[in-house]
This record gives C-alpha cells, sequence and structure tokens, in this order.
C-alpha cells in the first residue's frame, strides 16, 4: 500500500473528507487531488448567505485549512480531468498528461441547470454554485436596485434572502404552484411564501418566463401576459444537473448519476464515487438515491475510503439537510416523498417556528423542522426507530417529545 495512489478528481466536500478518511482508516500510498477550481476544497452552502453578504472571507470558507493536506501528505493540482482509462488505471488531463491511479474516486459534483430561453446570455444573469459566481454577483451588486431570482427551491429562497437583506428589491419567480413544491408539503410552503412576503420580496408562484430583456446587460424579465419586470441582476436556480460525462463516456453504469454500490464502487473494480454525483440504492427508503447535501457527501466519501483500505463499511447513513433564511434554520431529517399525511407541531401561519412530520402508514418518515432543534433531533432517532407516534400526541406541545421515544424503545 505504501506506494500505491489513491487519485481523487474534484475539489470537494466528498474530497475533503475522503482525504481525511483514507489517512485514519490506514492508507499510507499517495494521495493526489484535482480539482478544476484554482484552490483546496471550499465549504458550498455558506455561498449564498454568509458569503454573499461579505460576512466570510475566500480562506474562511476552507472545509480543512492548507496545514490539514501538507500534514497528510495530500497532494493538491489544480488541473481538469478530460478523460479516463479504465482498463489502463489512468485518468488524462487537459494538457495532455497521464497520470497512473491504483484507486480513482470521482467527487465531481453537480453543475447548474441553464436557462435556455432568449437573453439568458446577457451580463447580469447569474447561475450559483461556486464562488466565482458569488464574486460574478458581488462585482454587480453596487449598480443593482431590482433582482429577480428565477426559481423557488432552497438556493433561490436563500438568494432572495440575502439579496433582500442588502437593501435590494427582490422578486422571485417559480413556474410551479408554491416553491419547493417537489420537497415539501403544502403547509411548508406557504409558510415560507408568507415569510418572504413579510420580509417585502414580490413573490409570485404560476409564473411563465419568456425571456431576459436588456442590451448587453438584462434590464428586464419579460412574462407571460407581456409584463415586464424591471431587472439590473437576474440569478436562475432551476436545479443541477450532476456531472457525470467522465464517467458515461469511459464506459461506466450512470444512471441520474454514477451508479455506486452501497460501498461507493462503481462498475469497475477500481473507481469509486460519492457526493452530489453519486446514485446509490438506500434501503431504508427501497429506491435508488441521487443527494445533494452536504451529509451525504461525508457520509459516502467516508465508505469509499473505508473501501479503498480494505474495511467492511455501507452507505447506511440517515438523508439530512438544512437551510438558512432570514433567521430561520430549516432542519430537515429523512425524505419526504410518497408520504402519506402530514401532522404539524406548532402553526405555520403564524410566528417563525414549528416543525412538519411526513408520515407512511403511520410512521415518521421524514419532518422538516423550522427553528425546531429538538423536533429535528428528535425526528433523526424516530425514523431510525421506525416509530409510530399517535398524532394527538406527536401534535400536542405538552407532549414531550422523549416520551413518544422512550414508548417505542422499550418496545423494540
Amino acid at each position: 500500500m505504501g506506494t500505491a495512489r489513491v487519485i481523487i478528481v474534484g475539489a470537494s466536500h466528498a474530497s475533503a473528507q475522503m482525504c481525511a478518511s483514507l489517512r485514519q482508516d490506514g492508507w499510507t500510498g499517495e494521495i493526489l487531488l484535482l480539482g478544476d477550481e484554482p484552490g483546496l476544497p471550499y465549504q458550498r452552502p455558506p455561498l449564498s448567505k454568509a458569503y454573499l453578504a461579505g460576512k466570510l472571507s475566500p480562506d474562511e470558507l476552507l472545509i480543512r485549512k492548507p496545514d490539514f493536506y501538507l500534514k497528510q501528505e495530500v497532494r493538491f493540482r489544480p488541473a481538469r480531468v478530460v478523460k479516463l482509462h479504465p482498463d489502463a488505471l489512468q485518468v488524462e488531463l487537459e494538457d495532455g498528461e497521464v497520470l497512473d491511479f491504483d484507486h480513482l474516486a470521482l467527487c465531481l459534483g453537480a453543475r447548474p441547470r441553464r436557462l435556455s430561453l432568449p437573453g439568458a446570455h446577457l451580463n447580469g444573469v447569474h447561475y450559483l454554485r461556486g464562488a466565482a459566481d458569488i464574486q460574478g454577483i458581488q462585482a454587480d451588486l453596487p449598480t443593482s436596485k431590482h433582482a429577480v431570482i428565477i426559481g423557488g427551491g432552497y438556493i433561490g429562497l436563500e438568494t432572495a434572502a440575502s439579496l433582500r437583506q442588502l437593501g435590494l428589491t427582490v422578486t422571485v419567480l417559480e413556474t410551479a404552484g408554491r416553491v419547493l413544491q417537489r420537497v415539501t408539503a403544502p403547509e411548508v410552503s406557504t409558510f415560507y411564501e408568507r415569510i418572504h412576503r413579510e420580509e417585502g420580496i414580490d413573490l409570485r408562484t404560476d409564473v411563465e418566463v419568456l425571456a431576459l430583456e436588456g442590451g448587453d446587460r438584462v434590464r428586464g424579465v419579460l412574462l407571460a401576459g407581456d409584463e415586464v419586470l424591471q431587472a439590473d441582476l437576474a440569478i436562475v436556480g432551476i436545479g443541477v444537473v450532476p456531472n457525470v460525462e467522465l464517467a458515461q463516456e469511459a464506459g461506466l453504469a450512470v444512471s441520474d448519476g454514477i451508479v455506486i454500490d452501497g460501498h461507493g464502487q462503481t462498475d469497475h473494480a477500481h473507481i469509486y464515487a460519492a457526493g452530489d454525483c453519486a446514485n446509490y440504492f438506500d434501503a431504508r427508503y427501497g429506491r435508488r438515491l441521487r443527494l445533494e447535501s452536504v451529509p451525504n457527501a461525508v457520509e459516502q466519501a467516508k465508505t469509499v475510503a473505508a473501501t479503498i483500505c480494505g474495511k467492511d463499511k455501507e452507505i447506511s447513513g440517515l438523508p439530512w439537510f438544512w437551510s438558512d433564511q432570514y433567521d430561520l434554520k430549516l432542519q430537515i431529517a429523512g425524505l419526504s416523498a410518497g408520504y402519506e399525511e402530514v401532522v404539524l407541531r406548532g402553526d405555520p401561519s403564524v410566528g417563525r417556528d414549528f416543525a412538519c412530520f411526513y408520515l407512511n402508514e403511520g410512521r415518521i418518515i421524514a419532518a422538516d423542522c423550522v427553528n425546531r432543534p429538538q423536533e429535528f433531533m428528535f425526528s433523526k432517532r424516530a425514523i431510525g426507530a421506525n416509530l409510530a407516534p399517535q398524532r394527538k400526541l406527536l401534535a400536542d406541545p405538552d407532549t414531550a417529545l422523549a416520551s413518544l421515544l422512550q414508548v417505542a424503545e422499550s418496545a423494540g
């Protein structure tokens, strides 16, 4: 193992964790980290929040400081991999250089889905994925008063909140009937629509955007019905596409991400994948998943590192996520897809905190917890315990959550 080489492609949350876990699990060979951005792996969730607001420096974004990579003998190279040669156990760089590997980990992430409308190419139209995207938005802020956000998902809403707090007039446009429609119950969508409107945002649903208008830079957004919204700045948040092209061209199995098994391994014995680009089977939910979250990337990276080091570890962590908007911290446990009913603890029509539990066949499968950290911690344990609580007790704020868990644990 001492002379072998692991190449990690992609400077991401998954790759930073993998570097640490490989050493912790006993890998003594070379670790080469290749990233197509100039610097070391950095945190992406704060980009639309603290970093956009100028509260974090680029150095403060770093997942691990440069000293870590030196101490762990991880070599970082800014380089773009353009081709994989699986049979030869080689990767080819943009400049033509070919590098050998014993194990290859693909931590390729995802990229923003592009807007295919007239005017989408104009200056002042931005996407949000990397630090360079934020720097582009920040450069436009001094001359911008009116921002239009296209897309009412988490990225769109987080960016809207940040820009509103910076003093801009903000409009959010969502084509669906409600914001967060793909991922939350109507009650949660209604809560966020209320909060954003109370904060002064013009939030519109069931909207069709026809074009972006302007000369060399965006000046307006044309809607169906011929209304034109003033816009000095337009930010597009309509989802992401996993970066699978390298794997696909190399003949690896791809299906909404790079297909991996429970150990993080692709259908090639020496090639692995982790993070937003990876698609795995989740036994808890009984289906294949591709998750876009830091906890998922970290979990998969730890699994891949263990597998490379000959240890038996499987991807098993409960999916969880978070979103920060204004003073609201949303913590999400589990996946709500396929839920049959919801139980609310707290009233989302007033105030700024509540929990929404998603049930299937009476059992908690997921929860959205807004400024309710205790409910979030309860939910993680409840999902793990396959808890089927009495709805009335679950909704009752006077019922101790711990007592519901005690019933389940004593029964188990």
